[in-house]
């Protein structure tokens, strides 16, 4: 295999453990503990609390961002392309997507209305303050800043 096709392979191996540590995980411990049902997890209901939003907004780039990557590395093996600037290319976008990912899920979501948001919160009467909600990946409370 070549290192693209080798990246590739990580893509998706890294798409299908986020998956499995993140959203697998807060969902299968709420209906271990009985806080939820399995049929209560639907498509498109707003459920979870923010950290479990941003890793399902997370993995859903990745899925999307897989199928784009793949089509690359496919077409670029088949008319044979190689060279050190493709395999740098195909390392640089595994290092690019994990650490998005990772950014994605971690940071909370902040308005600063002076400044312009990341991820923008509802509008509040706080001035030109920034603000944001902390929540861990298993928590229901959310700390403020």
């Amino acid at each position: 295999m070549t290192i693209p096709q080798w990246a590739l392979l990580a893509f998706a191996v890294w798409t299908l453990l986020f998956l499995f540590g993140t959203i697998g995980a807060y969902r299968w411990s709420r209906i271990l503990t009985g806080r939820a049902s399995i049929s209560e997890w639907q498509a498109d209901v707003h459920q979870g609390n923010d950290w479990y939003r941003r890793a399902m907004r997370a993995h859903m780039n990745c899925v999307e961002n897989l199928a784009i990557f793949g089509a690359i590395v496919f077409c670029a093996t088949t008319a044979g392309t190689d060279g050190r600037w493709f395999d740098l290319f195909a390392v640089a976008i595994i290092v690019a997507r994990v650490f998005q990912t990772l950014v994605h899920v971690s940071v909370p979501a902040i308005e600063c209305r002076s400044v312009g948001a990341v991820r923008a919160l509802p509008h509040s009467s706080h001035g030109d303050a920034c603000h944001g909600s902390i929540r861990g990946p298993f928590s229901d409370r959310s700390m403020t800043d």
